[in-house]
């Protein structure tokens, strides 16, 4: 569909881009949904004030046109009743935040979803009660608790529902006992029962939901008291004055602040109806009068709530976009945002908006709005033709047959399964007698000099008058030991890193598309304790580089192969130069914060996504011996969890791991320095010796015996703690198995734990073993590759031919190649602006670490492959495999713990 040719458009002030990306945030194509698992930042759009009304009337009208009817929004301010809706009210006493629940509501298309609004409704009817009686605190002392929850449960029963069956009349009173009885039966369990069960679950509901955790609720576990406190506070106010601005201001957050809850509600995605229909994101569009205009106040009050409710409200949110005239006052509420063009706000729609991040301010200029505009073609989207509760009902109705019919047949047939996942050697199985010796100092510089030799390749092509450009590679000081070789990832990262510079250039010589990259390689210091200042560094070189020849002016960074406080703050560095960066194995959920939502890509799950399949996987799967019968396993019952609360990857992983484990646990934090963190987990015991952590580990063990390690601290501490317990040999009759997080990848297939034949080892890691039966062609292609680069550059036996380290880089340098060969077909300077955009439109192809498919959205690609090895020898075995490996497979389809 098109826009009509009479209409005016969008000012067109380069926002051919924003109209763009703002049709794809809304709505994006069916399969790509999960792009609206964001919240975009607030934006502001400024039109001169002589040009308020034809202004704003513009731009509102541009993009409500492409939205109406196809898509839940609404317009602000809107009608002319008051929130009780009983009389004209004035226009700065209006909560936007009541008329902006109650247009999304209205507006949803049929059958779609979120298609129900319980918590803004109890809060809307409860801020309404409160106006409209504030006299009724001012006279009492008493509380009124009472009063507000029998309101909010007549206000619900008169929705519909359920509930309205309350309403009804009982029985006509026909004199004596009998009819006293049945008259307080039918009040009691017919009227009032039903009522005070909802109070409780909606109140219930929303204080676990968000309001226990805000100041107002004082550590109050009830809705209705909460209420009922900020009523007896406001009500002074309110009946001095109605529009009391401080009043207004705390009711207009508190219900736009429920409002959000219900707006992320279902969650997107997998195969629940709900979650299914889930293909757009509500709008927002507010009018800003001028200062002192009627209305002013009412807007800017209902920004300043949105402002304050995204420091808690989680995603996905709805996309508000404000026009008119804000002041000088909001704008330093909202944090004093900078001036951005529509081409800096078309990359900003797709990210997701930070605690306290201002808003994009963008200002129209006169001669955009005289000129004729851009077309907003209506959005298209997927609709449904009926309610989902009917394919849940029959989805319901076959699985309850199914499990009836599972029940009747299988138990006399099939014996639990009691067989060890994976097998029952241990690591020290078909292992070297010594630990693969490493080439500490020759290995890094063969990977280096490859580097620099593709490096001169690129200088070749930038001879022939090719375009070329430059990336920057952060990895950690190399290794000086043959030990830290085997804890480090830096060499096999730098060889994948190798490999796609030289597949680029050869496949560049033949395809002119291509644009040869050359790689700048610097260190950040041991354990990357340098990566911030290099990170500044980087920065303030670009700020020179139009003064450096093309071919070494940076379109994008790999980073990092680690999550640590430094790399997380070197993040938020480039994020706030607009570098486009494509991590490596980076997985703690909080290196994607602050700037780095904008400009940062990971390359690998998150560790809430890790952690939660290793949860459900300890859990469900055999994977613990029972005493006394190495042959036969269980699933664990107790995990004892090993984090080092300095470390951010370690506290991540262990902690969402704790969250996510459904069976009880305990927590040792060790870290061999002496650094322990200023929040370790929740009874944490801090360890410094790992001597002494192996003897409270066994005692751990005789008391529960069902129990798995969960290790999420570094490689060099697990080594350290493993020859401690072999060497005292007080536990070590009975197989210890330990689940790890990919960190472990570094040393388990080196050999460094030949000798511990009671060591049961299961780690994540990023791509399947190359002979794993469900190896993908483009995974042993990789693999092969790999071999012959190895051989062609080093001499001995290489430790890490099955580690997915080098795999990871190579995609991840894929990643960013591509992008800026799409950047360069349509922006010949190939600006890092472009590469963002490029990135936020999304990327696909088939990877070594399977299918990479970036939907747009700052996260890892989408269902990203995560496998669980058991380590044997040298020889890891895959014993679960989740995500997208394939295009064609999904964790939805491989069903638990794929899917936890």
């Amino acid at each position: 569909m098109t826009a009509p040719l009479d209409s005016p458009g969008f000012p067109n002030d380069q926002a051919t881009d924003f109209v763009r990306e703002f049709q794809t945030t809304v709505a994006p194509r069916y399969e790509n949904r999960a792009k609206l698992e964001t919240s975009p930042p607030l934006f502001l759009l400024r039109v001169p004030q002589a040009s308020y009304q034809s202004g704003v009337n513009r731009v509102v009208a541009a993009l409500a046109g492409a939205l109406s009817q196809r898509v839940p929004y609404a317009q602000l301010p809107a009608g002319t009743r008051d929130d009780a809706g009983s009389a004209r009210a004035a226009p700065d006493s209006t909560l936007l935040s009541v008329d902006a629940g109650r247009q999304l509501f209205r507006s949803a298309p049929e059958n779609m979803t979120p298609d129900r609004f319980p918590q803004f409704n109890v809060m809307c009817g409860l801020v309404e009660y409160v106006r409209s009686n504030p006299g009724k605190w001012a006279a009492t002392t008493d509380d009124m608790e009472a009063a507000l929850r029998k309101d909010a449960g007549e206000r619900r029963a008169q929705r519909g529902g359920l509930l309205a069956f309350t309403r009804m009349q009982g029985p006509a009173d026909g004199g004596g006992i009998a009819s006293f009885l049945t008259k307080l039966s039918w009040l009691s369990f017919v009227q009032l029962l039903p009522r005070r069960v909802w109070a409780n679950r909606i109140s219930r509901t929303v204080v676990r939901s968000w309001l226990g955790a805000e100041r107002v609720a004082q550590g109050s576990k009830n809705l209705f008291r909460v209420m009922d406190q900020v009523a007896a506070v406001r009500s002074v106010q309110l009946v001095d004055d109605p529009a009391d601005e401080e009043a207004l201001q705390e009711f207009d957050w508190l219900v736009l602040r429920a409002l959000l809850e219900d707006l992320r509600r279902p969650a997107i995605g997998r195969i629940l109806p709900g979650r299914r229909r889930r293909t757009c994101r509500p709008v927002l569009l507010v009018r800003i009068p001028p200062a002192g205009e009627p209305g002013a106040r009412a807007a800017e009050r209902f920004l300043r709530s949105l402002y304050r409710a995204q420091g808690t409200v989680k995603p996905p949110g709805p996309l508000v976009i404000a026009v008119g005239v804000p002041s000088d006052t909001l704008l330093a509420d909202l944090g004093n945002p900078s001036e951005s063009t529509f081409p800096d706000a078309s990359v900003r729609l797709a990210e997701n908006a930070s605690a306290g991040e201002p808003p994009v301010l963008v200002t129209i200029l006169e001669g955009a709005l005289a000129a004729r505009g851009v077309p907003v073609p209506p959005v298209n989207l997927r609709t449904f033709r009926f309610s989902r509760y009917v394919p849940t009902s029959i989805a319901s109705g076959v699985t309850v047959l199914a499990l009836l019919a599972l029940g009747l047949t299988l138990p006399p047939v099939f014996a639990a399964a009691r067989h060890c996942l994976g097998g029952t050697g241990s690591v020290a199985e078909s292992a070297p007698a010594q630990p693969i010796q490493v080439d500490t100092v020759g290995w890094y510089q063969a990977a280096v000099r490859t580097i620099a030799q593709q490096n001169k390749r690129v200088a070749q092509y930038a001879g022939q008058g090719r375009t070329v450009r430059t990336v920057v590679a952060f990895v950690s000081a190399p290794p000086k030991t043959d030990a830290e070789t085997r804890f480090d990832g830096t060499i096999p990262e730098l060889r994948g890193i190798a490999m796609w510079q030289e597949r680029l250039n050869k496949e560049a010589a033949a395809d002119d598309s291509l644009i040869p990259l050359r790689v700048d390689v610097r260190q950040a210091g041991v354990a990357f304790r340098d990566a911030e200042s290099e990170a500044r560094k980087l920065v303030a070189e670009m700020a020179h580089e139009k003064s450096v020849p093309a071919r070494e002016r940076v379109v994008g960074v790999l980073a990092f192969a680690q999550s640590r406080n430094e790399t997380r703050a070197a993040l938020r560095v480039l994020g706030e130069a607009g570098i486009p960066t494509i991590g490596t194995t980076a997985t703690a959920d909080e290196m994607l914060s602050g700037p780095a939502t904008r400009t940062y890509w990971p390359s690998t799950p998150l560790n809430s996504r890790e952690a939660g399949i290793e949860a459900d996987f300890a859990y469900t799967e055999n994977i613990v011996t029972e005493p006394g019968a190495e042959d036969v396993c269980t699933p664990a019952r107790h995990a004892i969890v090993i984090e080092s609360s300095v470390d951010l990857y370690s506290h991540s992983l262990a902690g969402q791991f704790v969250n996510a484990f459904k069976g009880t646990h305990e927590v040792f934090d060790f870290n061999q320095e002496g650094d322990f963190g200023p929040a370790p987990l929740s009874g944490a015991v801090s360890q410094p010796d790992a001597g002494q952590l192996a003897r409270a580990l066994c005692d751990a063990l005789k008391n529960k015996p069902d129990s798995v390690v969960y290790w999420s601290a570094r490689a060099k501490d697990f080594t350290a703690l493993i020859n401690s317990m072999d060497a005292a040999g007080t536990c070590t009759a009975r197989d210890l198995t330990v689940l790890g997080g990919n960190e472990l990848t570094n040393v388990a297939q080196t050999g460094a734990f030949a000798k511990k034949d009671w060591l049961r080892l299961y780690y994540s890691a990023h791509r399947l073993p190359a002979d794993a039966p469900g190896a993908s062609e483009r995974t042993r292609q990789f693999v092969a590759e790999y071999d012959a680069y190895v051989e062609a550059t080093t001499e001995g036996t290489d430790p890490w031919r099955q580690d997915g380290h080098s795999a990871v880089s190579y995609d991840a340098f894929h990643v960013l190649s591509q992008a800026v060969r799409e950047a360069g077909l349509h922006d010949p300077d190939i600006d890092r602006k472009s590469v963002l955009l490029v990135l936020g439109s999304g990327i696909a192809f088939d990877g070594a670490t399977g299918y990479v498919s970036y939907d747009g959205a700052n996260a890892p690609p989408h269902d990203k492959t995560l496998v669980l090895l058991r380590q044997s020898g040298n020889l890891p075995e895959a014993v679960l495999a989740c995500g997208a490996y394939r295009q064609d497979e999904s964790s939805e389809a491989q069903g638990p713990p794929c899917t936890a």
